[in-house]
């Protein structure tokens, strides 16, 4: 099948020229969920463009009848993080103009929503759909306000047309999957939130983070976060419920690379995530995923360590690595200006747990991090 391809303006630079937005939309022969997924919202996370670029190939060489729904697709992301350089490195983790986190700049309805629990009394026994559907609603009609605000004369920063034209694509999303990859060297794994640990196993990777502490300024929290209200609302009136979204992170290796081992973790996540989910009906595809064991923990027991003095790291413990309290994970070589000879210091964990995280720079300043472990 053929994708709708559309191109979406950005932004019109100083110069005239304009950067754009490529989406290709996947649409199958009967209706069904809407998959959103993007990549590269950081500029040094490149890995995921190559997963998307993948899933096109894939979803060219299926019919329209396989398909049940939409499948969204935007690679390359924000394109002004992208071209970000500095020297080698391609940092674009940061709006440099409005000194602002590319990924904490977006709309979260829930903020605003002060009228929850008047439209949870109102919706008590209604069909969840039924109840999606108008609260859908409600969400996009204060959306809409902000394209008055970027319309005006007035007009916005850059971080909030930009964010509108993300969002505006994923609104109305079932499913939205957002790839990324480590800034330093890291593991795979993904983000997820609570309730959605059956899911979470379809991605096929080894452990997952679930976000119990969040503002709602990143994009998959700003997605999810006023469907998780709305269920907890649900449930203070007495009624268990749990809508059919969801809102993923793919955290997919190292930043600045395309490694062929995270990319096609990638591919093999979201093509299972598909077709468990009933998106892709494929038949006899991807059945060993049923029983696939994932670890589970909490963004509260990562563990961020940070340089105790500036100098070189040495000895640095492993990616990937088990460790024990009180085993050493690295050692600092400082040197001073003091007239003193250089030293080694050791430097031990806290407590148990996976080195999931760490500094691609082994030159640290004092306060910066070195790698992180989660338990």
């Amino acid at each position: 099948m053929l994708p709708v391809i559309e191109k979406i303006v950005l932004r019109q630079m100083a110069s005239g020229d304009r950067l754009f937005l490529q989406v290709y939309k996947f649409v199958g022969a009967k209706p069904g969920k809407k998959v959103y997924i993007q990549s590269n919202l950081y500029g040094a996370e490149i890995a995921g463009n190559a997963v998307i670029h993948q899933l096109i190939e894939f979803l060219l060489t299926i019919n329209d009848t396989d398909l049940i729904g939409e499948v969204c697709l935007v690679p390359v992301c924000n394109p002004m993080g992208t071209n970000e350089r500095a020297h080698h490195f391609s940092p674009g983790r940061y709006c440099v103009y409005e000194a602002k986190d590319w990924n904490r700049i977006f709309w979260d309805y829930e903020k605003e929503a002060d009228d929850l629990v008047a439209f949870t009394k109102s919706q008590l026994h209604i069909d969840l759909e039924v109840v999606r559907q108008n609260y859908l609603t409600i969400i996009k009609q204060q959306f809409a306000k902000i394209l008055e605000k970027i319309n005006s004369p007035h007009s916005v920063p850059y971080t909030e047309l930009f964010s509108y034209k993300l969002q505006n694509l994923s609104l109305d999303a079932d499913y939205l999957i957002d790839l990324h990859s480590s800034t330093n060297y890291a593991l795979d794994y993904l983000y997820y939130f609570r309730n959605r640990e059956d899911s979470a196993k379809y991605f096929l990777l080894d452990f997952g983070i679930l976000l119990d502490k969040y503002d709602g300024d990143a994009f998959d929290e700003a997605f999810i976060k006023p469907w998780l209200a709305l269920e907890a609302c649900f449930k203070n009136f007495g009624r268990e419920i749990k809508f059919d979204v969801e809102a993923w992170t793919l955290e997919l290796g190292t930043g600045m690379q395309m490694n062929s081992d995270s990319v096609a973790k990638g591919v093999r996540g979201v093509k299972n995530y598909l077709a468990q989910k009933g998106v892709l009906q494929i038949p006899n595809s991807w059945n060993d995923a049923k029983n696939h064991e994932m670890n589970f923990v909490s963004s509260g027991n990562r563990k961020k360590y940070y340089a105790i003095a500036g100098g070189m790291i040495q000895s640095r413990i492993e990616l990937g690595s088990r460790i024990k309290a009180g085993e050493k994970l690295y050692q600092i070589l400082s040197f001073n200006k003091e007239e003193k000879l250089p030293t080694v210091i050791d430097v031990c964990a806290q407590q148990d747990g996976l080195v999931y995280d760490v500094a691609t720079n082994q030159a640290v300043n004092e306060g910066e991090f070195v790698l992180g472990v989660v338990s």
